[in-house]
């Protein structure tokens, strides 16, 4: 007994060692990347000659303009999370409950919004509902500059978000307990209100929490559909620092972001812990069948029509308006070079961004996947638990301030990195480890512990005990992350927006720099190169939904 005392403690050495040095990577670069270019503007805007100015946020907030765009960001995310939950729920029974051929290609052809960037959603909602759209040739009727296209394209977005994260849990739900309230003379509207709503309560809360997040940090769609008489959050603090070089509003604005983003994912952890803990759910194989009946039926029909019409459409129309000019006139005009906005050709934004994407991908993974070790060990602290809601700030957070923070922190030795091509992949980075890490979670804690255990006792170390146990169960995993973490690098904007040079710009900075520009040649250029990085983005995730699991397939 007294022997093994010391090998125990050993152990326990070595196994706390091992967390340290899992979450040592993850919280470095955080700390470096994200809280400090974020401080560094906030402080810039607060401290002023030496003196913290903290009676800024009750004068910034007393505006007439700045209390209109709280109102609008908060009213236009309410509104848009209720049409998506509206429109997207029948999509989420669907997916769930029944079986029909070519599920697997429509489920994927659903998701492919979600990984769009806002700049090409934007761009194919202008094409759809703006100036020479397709409404405006059929009925003369233009919509981008009114809310209602601002939340079409919100609804377009985030339809996936509803159906994964609420059809996901669905299908698992054992249908005996409704049939059985049935059974006991409860209508079908009763029993499903009475047993399947309250088990789907958490996952639509979840769902509807991160629509909310999504929406309430818009930009990009904002930015290009919203014009000068809306405007969020997120577009408010890039006006201020872009346009009007107020590092003090801006500030102001971005700690009141942060503080609403900060509750929402505190809310949205707790409903995630309900989900995970509550439920008893089956294998969701033997849940889907066939429709039965006209209703069915035309539920699917319906299902069909309205992503038919709300995501397909809107694609189709961007594709077509990019092929306007006879011989892919727009698509060679991106080979040559204006010499003014942009230094180079326009197509060599297709190469920067997939290496860039490469470069964060990798950033993304690592750090992610350390993360994401560190959270499935039993013996994890209060510390390391709580980095798991850190994690998710980055996607609520503004991605404009976090682009601005870096040139104004970044740019003193030995972190002078202001004009390093590496700057743009460890931006978008930051945007993709939150998905690895939601995408390896799940596995990693379905590895039995006790494998890792035997492996220890037996003299394996950590790093030997991660190559031989988990790896091997997590390898499908962690290419779906890759995936993931790719889709979102390729297509991030706010913060590249800054610091990407004007020699070397990236798909979505090119597509709003042609936005910005008069003149039909452009516009039709923005609508080539959207294209393009939709294919791209398309493409990355056909492969994901080959290589998806049903562990694995939530957001």
């Amino acid at each position: 007994m007294d022997l093994a005392r010391p090998q125990v403690a050993g152990r326990r050495t070595r196994s706390a060692a091992a967390r340290l040095g899992l979450v040592a990577v993850p919280v470095a670069f955080f700390v470096v990347f994200f809280a400090y270019p974020v401080a560094a503007i906030v402080a810039r805007g607060l401290h002023v000659d030496g003196v913290w100015r903290f009676g800024r946020l009750c004068d910034v907030l007393g505006q007439p303009d700045i209390r209109h765009v709280l109102w609008f960001t908060t009213w236009q995310a309410l509104a848009s999370t209720a049409l998506t939950l509206l429109i997207a729920l029948p999509g989420a029974y669907v997916f769930a409950r029944f079986d029909f051929p070519g599920k697997q290609v429509l489920r994927a052809v659903v998701t492919v919004p979600f990984v769009l960037p806002t700049v090409v959603v934007g761009t194919a909602f202008l094409a759809l509902v703006g100036r020479g759209g397709l409404l405006d040739e059929l009925w003369g009727v233009r919509l981008d500059t009114t809310v209602w296209a601002i939340l079409l394209a919100h609804v377009f977005f985030n339809y996936a978000v509803v159906v994964r994260t609420v059809g996901g849990l669905w299908a698992q739900l054992d249908p005996r307990q409704e049939e059985a309230a049935r059974m006991l003379g409860a209508s079908r509207w009763t029993a499903w209100r009475t047993v399947t709503l309250p088990a789907l309560g958490p996952a639509v809360a979840a769902a509807a929490l991160m629509v909310f997040l999504f929406t309430f940090t818009s930009f990009g769609v904002v930015q290009i559909l919203g014009g000068p008489a809306f405007s969020t959050l997120e577009v408010e603090i890039y006006r201020q620092t872009s346009e009007i070089f107020d590092l003090s509003t801006a500030a102001v604005l971005t700690i009141v972001q942060f503080l609403a983003v900060g509750s929402i994912l505190a809310v949205h952890a707790w409903t995630v812990r309900r989900r995970e803990s509550t439920l008893r759910l089956v294998d969701a194989s033997v849940t889907a069948r066939r429709p039965r009946g006209a209703g069915q039926w035309a539920l699917l029909a319906g299902v069909l029509a309205v992503v038919a019409v709300l995501l397909v459409l809107p694609l189709a129309v961007l594709v077509r308006r990019s092929l306007d000019a006879p011989g892919f006139g727009y698509y060679r005009a991106l080979t040559e070079s204006d010499g003014g906005v942009f230094l180079v050709a326009p197509i060599e934004a297709i190469g920067n961004s997939l290496q860039y994407a490469v470069v964060a991908t990798l950033i993304a993974v690592l750090v992610g996947g350390l993360a994401a070790a560190a959270l499935t060990r039993r013996d994890a602290g209060r510390f390391v638990r709580g980095f798991d809601a850190l994690l998710m700030l980055p996607l609520g957070v503004s991605a404009v301030t976090v682009g601005f923070g870096f040139l104004i922190s970044l740019d003193e030795p030995p972190l002078d990195l202001r004009s390093s091509w590496i700057l743009v992949p460890l931006a978008q980075a930051l945007v993709g480890v939150p998905f690895v890490v939601r995408t390896m979670l799940p596995v990693l804690r379905a590895v039995d512990d006790r494998l890792r255990e035997a492996a220890a006792v037996l003299g394996a170390s950590p790093w030997r005990v991660w190559r031989e146990i988990d790896l091997p169960m997590v390898r499908r995993a962690l290419l779906i992350a890759a995936g993931f973490a790719f889709a979102v690098s390729l297509g991030e904007f706010g913060a590249t927006v800054f610091i990407a040079r004007p020699d070397n710009p990236t798909l979505p900075v090119a597509v709003a720099r042609l936005l910005g520009r008069a003149g039909d040649l452009n516009y039709g250029q923005a609508m080539a190169l959207s294209t393009v990085l939709m294919v791209v983005c398309a493409v990355a995730l056909l492969v994901l939904e080959r290589l998806r699991t049903d562990r694995t397939g939530e957001f």
